[in-house]
Formats: structure tokens, sequence, C-alpha cells
């Protein structure tokens, strides 16, 4: 009866998907009345509410930066955060502006100081450096005017983030806060917020480092309230219904999160786990694999949807740190487990495909790059002859892969003709495709930091709608190796150099592996 309880509990609760404290506040708003005289004076009632809203909010910030006694203090805490939820979007931007503007660092104190610093003369003579224990009185105000210029370098916004993290439920009140200054810096970039943003996210840093976090085993016996998260936050492979929640925490499935004791009860991010016989070459075999091979004969643990659940901390990687600790666990837990590896996506191919066939009309074949061999020209334009026609292959290409239907994938020619053309560019998207020295997919970038290596490419791994839109249900196993991530990671870092099978390099022409090599 329990357990029918808690698998109605989380259905429900699923279905109405966990709403932010913002939106709560949002949907409990009044709604003006529709009468036209009643119309007018509420919605100047409502300007007026809205202002004065706005006026406490800002003087409760205010006050929660510039006072320092314990009671007050944690009222002005306590009146701004909840007040900043009923304010409209419009005015959060007006405020977050505000903060980052009027509680910047005071640069002409800094500037003062710098005059001063530059001011100063160093001791002169070839023995200063070995007699600067003996000469402290001609340091001093070096050290003086430095510890000055550490503390002015400061802004003044510091003193809210600060004193909002140790605020009950103030750390998560900061997430939700940055993920408002993000989604404003997404429609205008601003310089000041996003200094704002980028000193709240250094903030965000620290008080996340994974010593500040738990690993929890999720599992069936956790609360509802627990489970509902996983639901409604998994990013990559939607869970469809109980059944299959049930099936990802059960035997043969391992699920974990990274809790922080601030934001109880909430995993920042979690990663769900497939003990495999082998590496998986398909979702499908993860996610429809009924029954699962008993634990005792798994040798491979295959990462196969990582997620966060928490917009305000992107950019911020739990997830490297996160990945690292659960081969440590498994890698205790279960000694038979002997290869980590992932099943994953690959969500920027098909954008970065597209866009190259669409150079063809652009540039004219003077300048666009024949993107198919010869053979793979002459099968595709036979293959498609049913389904649409162009001047070339790539525009043939173009049509078939544009389409929202994705009618190729029924054909019975057109997967075969598209096969190799498909997986060899897309090696070469992986491998070689590169913004500022880093892999361009996103999702590579991730494990490839973390230190992974590409290991395989799947051909028709995930026939799901976004699964073909994404990538024409093209996925890779990266492989994590358990004695070279670090190594791995370093190259990458230093050098922007990917690490790759040679199943992986089969792909490409020669000259393009020795290319590529000597680039790194």
């Amino acid at each position: 009866m329990n357990k029918n309880k808690k698998a109605l509990t989380i259905l429900m609760r699923t279905r109405m998907r966990p709403l932010s404290p913002a939106t709560n506040k949002i949907n409990q708003m009044q709604f003006p009345s529709m009468d036209g005289k009643n119309k007018v004076s509420s919605s100047q009632g409502a300007s007026t509410s809205a202002h004065t809203d706005f006026k406490r909010v800002r003087e409760s910030m205010h006050s929660a930066i510039s006072m320092n006694k314990t009671e007050i203090l944690d009222a002005a805490l306590a009146d701004f955060s909840e007040g900043y939820f009923d304010l409209s979007c419009e005015n959060r931007r007006v405020l977050l502006l505000t903060l980052a503007r009027e509680y910047d660092l005071h640069r002409t104190q800094v500037r003062e100081l710098m005059k001063q610093y530059l001011g100063l003369e160093l001791p002169s003579g070839d023995n200063a450096v070995e007699n600067v224990y003996e000469e402290e009185g001609s340091f001093s105000a070096f050290y003086r005017i430095e510890r000055n210029l550490r503390h002015s370098l400061k802004p003044v916004y510091e003193v809210l983030f600060e004193r909002l993290n140790t605020h009950p439920g103030g750390l998560r009140f900061l997430s939700i806060m940055r993920a408002d200054i993000l989604s404003f810096l997404a429609e205008e970039n601003i310089a000041s917020l996003r200094a704002l943003d980028s000193f709240l996210k250094e903030k965000l840093i620290t008080w996340l480092s994974p010593a500040n976090l738990q690993l929890h085993n999720i599992t069936w016996d956790d609360p509802a309230s627990l489970l509902e998260k996983i639901v409604a936050y998994e990013a990559v492979h939607p869970i469809s219904n109980l059944l299959d929640l049930k099936r990802r925490l059960g035997v043969g499935r391992r699920c974990f999160g990274y809790l922080h004791p601030a934001i109880p009860g909430e995993p920042l991010i979690f990663i769900e786990v497939a003990l495999m016989k082998h590496i998986a070459q398909t979702i499908q075999e993860v996610l429809w694999d009924d029954p699962p091979i008993p634990e005792c004969e798994a040798t491979c643990a295959l990462f196969y949807s990582i997620s966060s659940t928490q917009p305000g901390l992107s950019g911020i990687n739990l997830g490297k740190f996160l990945i690292k600790r659960v081969i440590d666990v498994v890698r205790k837990d279960m000694p038979t487990i002997l290869t980590f590896a992932t099943l994953s996506p690959i969500p920027g191919y098909m954008q970065w495909l597209l866009s190259k066939l669409a150079t063809v009309d652009r540039s004219g074949p003077t300048f666009s790059e024949n993107l198919l061999k010869p053979d793979e020209e002459s099968a595709l334009l036979d293959a498609a002859e049913e389904f649409t026609s162009g001047k070339n292959g790539m525009e043939v290409m173009w049509n078939l892969l544009s389409s929202t239907s994705h009618e190729w994938v029924n054909s019975e020619k057109l997967p075969l003709a598209l096969r190799t053309p498909l997986m060899r560019l897309c090696a070469r998207y992986l491998f070689q495709e590169k913004k500022r020295g880093k892999a361009l997919d996103s999702v590579g970038n991730f494990h490839l930091q973390n230190g992974a290596m590409i290991g395989r490419i799947n051909w028709m791994a995930d026939r799901s709608e976004k699964g073909l839109q994404q990538s024409a249900g093209i996925m890779v196993n990266y492989i994590y190796v358990v004695d070279h991530i670090e190594e791995n990671a370093q190259l990458y870092f230093s050098k922007g150099q990917i690490q790759a099978s040679d199943e992986v390099r089969s792909y490409l022409e020669p000259q393009e592996n020795c290319r590529e090599e000597t680039k790194d």
C-alpha cells in the first residue's frame, strides 16, 4: 500500500512538474478584472503596487548589504529573498542592474591607491632581495597599500552574496538569481551584468567544491519528493513512466547524485549508470534491457545520462567531480567492473553538418567544400530517387536530413547510402572540429576535459525524434581509462589534444590524422 501511495505521489507531482519558488509566486498573483473601468484602475493600481514592491525590495537589499546587527540583518535578508520573487521579470532585471552598477567596487579609491603604489620606490642596491627581512620597515608601505588594494578590488555586492550563502535557503536563492542573470545576458550582453555573473559564478564554485558536496546513491526507497526531481530534471533520455523510473533505479542500474546540505532533498546534478557485460552500442540496449544481466556478470559501468537540476549553476563543472567519484565508488564496490564508458548524444552534429551542406548554395562550387566522396555521392543519388532530387549529392543530403519527418530512416536503401558519409563526417566533427582550441561539440568537450577518449561511434544508436534531429541517430562512446584520465585531461587542456581509438581514426583520411596530430 505504501509503495502504491509513493508511486501515485511521484506520478501526480511530476505531471504538474515542480515549480520554482518564483513561478509559484507568479501563479499566485491576482489578475485584473476584465471590466473596462476596473481594468484601468486595476492597471494603475498594479503599476503603483509594482513600484512599491520594487522600492521595498531595493531597500531591503541595501539593508542586507549595509547593516551589521544580526537580528536586523536576518530580517533584511529574508525580506529581500522573499520580495525578489514577487517582482516582475523586468523589475528583477532593473534590480540586478542596480546591484551590478551601484554596488560595484570603488574605482576612484582603486585609482588613488594605484597612484600611491606607483609612487613608492623599491629599496635600491644589489642586496635588496637578500636583506628583505632586515628592511621590513622599507616594505611596510607596500604591504599596507597592497592590503588596501585587495580590499578595494572587491565589489560591494560580495557582502550580499556572502551573507546570503550563510542564510537559510540563501544558496538556492543565489542559484535562482544567477539563472535570472544568465537569462538577461542572453537577451543583452551588458558589461556590468556580465561582471556580476562572473563574480557570483566564482563564489558558487568555491561554495560548491567537492568537499562541501555529498554523494548519494539514489534508490527507489528514497522519498518521493527526491524521485520526482529525477523524473522532472532528466534532460538526456526522458523517463516515460513509473516502470521506467523503477527500472533505472533497480537491479543492474545505479543513480548517483551530488547533494548540498544547504539544499536538502534535491540533487544538484545526477548521473545514471548501467552495469553491463559490454559497452552498449544503442540506447535501446540500456533503456529496454529487461531483464538486466546479473550484476555479478557485469564488467562495464556505462554512464548514459547526466543531468543538472539548477540552471543557475551553468558553467560550474560539477559533473567532472561526480564522474570521478562514481568511478571510485563503483571500483570499490564491484571489483569486476574494469571498463568505464559513456553512451553519449552528439547534440551539435546535425546543426554543424546542415550548415556545411547549406554553403553549397551560398558559396557556389568554387568555394564550397564537397563533403561527399564520388562513390558516396553516386550511392546516395541512386538511393534517393524516390524521396527527393537535387543538383548534386550534397543538396540531396541536405533535403533528406533537414526534413523533420525523417522519412529516410524507413527506407531500405537510404540508411545504407547515408551510413558511410555520416559516420565519416561525424568522426571529423568529434575529432577535428574545434572552437578556441577545444572540441566544438558541447558533450564531447565535457567528457574530453574530464579525461575521456573517443572510443566508438555508433550508427542508429538513438532512433528517438530527439536523437534523429540532433545527430541522425548516431551516438558516441567516450572511454574513461582510469590510468590515463589525468594525463588525457592535461593534454586536452594544455594543447587541445584529443585522444581517440584507432577505430575512430580509421574513418578519417591518413593526411587528416597527421594534420590533427601536428596541430596538437
